[in-house]
This record gives structure tokens, C-alpha cells and sequence, in this order.
């Protein structure tokens, strides 16, 4: 079962009934790189500061909804300084097809060309807000997207954030070992590197998560005929793969034509009666 909400992340979620959530799966807007096309839209914010503070915003919003044993993956990607360029102007990656790329706009105190390191500051302000790191988690892209640049490496990998309001919270490891090289032992604890590629999507959302990459974090954190919750649903990898694991799910998505798509992905998957 699951459902999608239309709306402000926010106003949203306080609709939400208190300790009903197992687990949240999501991968917000990162600073500075995309604008969606609709007014209001996390990511947006004139500086990085606002940006954390929106975070840690979104965060304290659902607490009070989260189980006591719940847990939150929370992707984050990075940007760079855009130094003295202060043009938005959209920077495609693929031709002329306007994916909404824009530059992340000039930040005081930070250096050009600057690393603005979002992943680690997401982390450390939710930290200081009270909540648990457990986890950070490379997920490794073989396919990484084209870099023109000539004065450092191509970026090849995101960061997800294991976060818990609690020390202690349900985590199933064994729905999610590898398996073993070793003839002593089947599997073995999954490492904090995942390696998995990015996934084409012909539809209009450009960042969609690899349905691989969300499975694992399903699996182990929620039970079957739990609740999971994404605050940024986008395109709806969170809720197709919550559906396919018997799991509940709740989307909640600012752009009503992203719901649209997710609702035609859900049910192109659904298995067909004869």
C-alpha cells in the first residue's frame, strides 16, 4: 500500500500520524545544482547556512512521526563554488535538453572553485542537533556522469548517511550480507561501499535513484508492513521498491507532474491479472 502527497515537504509531514514511521529513505535537492521549476523548492536557498538549517528543519519536522527503532538514509550530494560567476544560466550536460542545471550561487567565505563539502557539514549539523551519525556510506558509481574539468578527478561517488534518532534501533544485517569469499563462512557484514551504477530514466526527473540502491536500505531497516517515508520523492524509487518488499510507503513530492510519473512506474510494475 502507499500513497502520494502533493505539497511542501513540511506542511506535510505535520499531517502525519506520531510514531508511525520505520524508516525514511531519501535523497533531497543538493544545494545549488537543479532547479525543478517550482516556487518553494528545497535546494534553492541563496546560501549553504540556509540550506543546513532547512535540513535540520526537514529532520525536526519528523521526529515526532518516527518510531522509537526508526532509521534515515539520507543521501547528499556535493557541489563546488561557483566563485565570482554569477550567471544562473542552466548548464545542460547532455546537449541542449534543459535538465535544470544551474550554478550554485556565490557563497561568502568560500573560496572559488572550492569544494563546498555539503555531505559532511549535512552531517555534522544534524549531529549537532541531537541526532546519530551511524553510518556513512559510499555509494560508488561506475557510470559516473562526464566531467569537462582538466584540474582535478571526475566524481565518481555520493555520500548516504545512516541516521538515527536513538542508540539503539532495529537493523536487520542479515538481509543484507554479502556473500563470502571465505569457505569458513556463506556472507559476511555489508561494507560501507556500495557499488551500483546509475540507471537511465527517459521522464523528466533527471536525479533518480537506482532502485539497487534503495533496496538495502529497506530491507534492513524496515520490516515487512512497515511504513517508509520519502520527504523528496521525486521520480518514486523509495515507494516502487518499498511496494515491491511488501513494505508501506508514503511520498511526499512538491511538483505534481513528478507524482504523475511515479504513479505510471508503480503501476506499469504491478503484476498483470489473466
Amino acid at each position: 500500500m502507499h500513497k502520494f502527497i502533493q505539497g511542501n515537504c513540511i506542511d506535510v509531514i505535520k499531517t502525519l500520524e506520531n510514531n508511525s514511521i520505520d524508516c525514511v529513505v531519501s535523497s533531497p535537492p543538493y544545494f545549488g545544482l537543479r532547479d525543478y521549476g517550482v516556487d518553494g523548492q528545497f535546494g534553492l536557498e541563496k546560501t549553504y547556512q540556509d540550506y543546513l538549517k532547512n535540513t535540520v528543519k526537514v529532520f525536526e519536522t519528523f521526529k515526532p512521526k518516527l518510531k522509537d527503532t526508526a532509521t534515515i538514509w539520507w543521501n547528499v550530494g556535493d557541489s563546488y563554488s561557483s566563485g565570482k560567476r554569477t550567471s544562473t544560466t542552466n548548464q545542460s550536460l547532455r546537449g541542449d535538453k534543459n535538465y535544470g542545471v544551474t550554478r550554485t550561487p556565490v557563497q561568502a567565505g568560500i573560496k572559488e572553485k572550492d569544494l563546498l563539502m555539503m555531505p559532511n557539514r549535512v552531517a555534522i549539523s544534524l549531529q549537532d542537533a541531537g541526532w546519530y551519525i551511524r553510518s556513512e556510506i559510499i555509494w560508488h558509481k561506475p557510470n559516473p556522469m562526464p566531467e569537462s574539468v582538466k584540474d582535478r578527478p571526475t566524481s565518481c561517488h555520493e555520500k548516504i548517511w545512516l541516521i538515527t534518532k536513538n542508540k539503539k534501533y532495529y537493523y536487520d544485517a542479515d538481509a543484507i550480507k554479502e556473500p563470502s569469499k571465505s569457505q569458513q563462512f556463506n556472507n559476511k557484514n555489508r561494507r560501507n561501499v556500495w557499488t551500483i551504477t546509475t540507471k537511465p530514466f527517459k521522464d523528466a526527473h533527471f536525479a533518480t535513484f537506482p532502485k539497487d540502491l534503495i533496496e538495502p536500505c529497506i530491507l534492513a531497516r524496515c520490516p515487512k508492513g512497515g511504513t517508509v517515508l520519502d520527504p523528496f520523492s521525486g521520480a518514486g524509487t523509495t515507494v516502487l521498491v518499498a511496494n515491491e518488499h511488501n513494505r508501506k510507503a508514503i511520498g511526499i513530492e512538491l511538483n505534481d507532474d513528478y507524482i504523475k510519473i511515479a504513479e505510471r512506474r508503480i503501476n506499469d510494475c504491478q503484476p498483470r491479472m489473466v
